[in-house]
């Protein structure tokens, strides 16, 4: 048995997941995707890119950053990061660490140190099992495994600086390789953003292994699935005028 079933045990899980993929899947039937599905993933990655670094405290405008006039160095990493998601999904499922290691070099290049980047500091056997987690599917919901990624990166902190930043782009990562979000469409990053103090409270109750924290940090992934799905609803109903 997969050490993440039990989590669909938990009352009222099922439900939400379903719901969050239902809201997904809608939204990414939307009409106008069909012909400008190219441009809306740019504009969504950059809002995405936006709201990770303001959960980093480092809160810009979508316009003072898509003309290019923040040079902050967690911005950037964090661009250099949600460009490079498209080139590191088929990697994913087979070299996680591998790419953990990518994403943490690239999101935080100017923040520590070059002899730390991309190398796990401590909680190796954390990392190690989380790993094997994403190799070896069992057939669990896709959004259940992101968020589990996003949590316990998020709880492990196994890079020197810039894990938050990474947490959230191996969680997008998982949704875009096991086929919920192909093209990169649903940022979860924007519920994220939008119900920020929810998403620290639930991921420090994730971090408690409690069946109420569990339950509370996975509501939570669901209704930033949500948020994000009329995010990307909002956008195609309004046609991109840049």
């Amino acid at each position: 048995m997969s050490p993440l079933t039990p989590l669909l045990s938990l009352r009222d899980v099922p439900d939400l997941l379903a719901a969050a993929r239902a809201a997904a899947d809608e939204a990414l039937r939307h009409p106008a995707l069909r012909r400008k599905a190219g441009p809306l993933a740019a504009e969504i990655g950059l809002r995405a890119a936006v709201a990770s670094a303001a959960l980093e405290g480092r809160p810009y405008e979508v316009d003072e950053v898509r003309f290019g006039t923040v040079t902050d160095p967690v911005v950037q990493g964090v661009l250099r990061v949600t460009t490079a998601l498209p080139t590191l999904v088929d990697r994913w499922p087979k070299a996680p660490r591998q790419v953990l290691a990518r994403l943490h070099l690239l999101a935080a290049r100017d923040l520590v140190g070059e002899d730390l980047l991309g190398r796990p500091q401590d909680k190796v056997d954390r990392l190690d099992l989380l790993c094997h987690v994403i190799t070896h599917p069992a057939g669990e919901p896709a959004l259940l495994r992101a968020a589990v990624v996003h949590g316990e990166l998020l709880a492990a902190r196994p890079f020197a600086g810039a894990n938050d930043v990474v947490a959230r782009a191996a969680a997008r990562l998982t949704l875009m390789a096991e086929g919920f979000d192909p093209r990169g469409l649903i940022a979860p990053e924007l519920g994220h953003v939008a119900r920020e103090p929810e998403y620290i409270g639930a991921a420090l109750a994730f971090r408690t292994g409690t069946p109420d924290g569990l339950r509370a940090w996975l509501r939570h992934c669901a209704t930033a699935v949500e948020i994000a799905a009329a995010e990307l609803r909002s956008l195609a109903d309004a046609p991109l005028s840049r």
